[in-house]
């Protein structure tokens, strides 16, 4: 998996996702669950919907570190 997340979408996933968490665990409802999907794909540095797209958010210099 080549990386296609950058710094700033990373951090932008982490914040969403967080909030869809702690939305889902003040109302009680499973809706919490889906907030895990842009934790994940944050720590992965790699969405898998950008890439039958050719999308990539992150700089050179962010792709190419390992």
């Amino acid at each position: 998996m080549k990386r296609n997340v950058g710094k700033i979408d990373r951090g932008f996933r982490v914040i969403i996702g967080l909030a869809i968490i702690l939305f889902g665990l003040l109302n009680h409802s499973w809706f919490a669950l889906i907030g895990l999907i842009p934790l994940f794909t944050a720590t992965l540095a790699w969405c898998p919907l950008y890439s039958p797209f050719k999308i990539s958010t992150c700089t050179k210099e962010e792709c190419s570190v390992k």
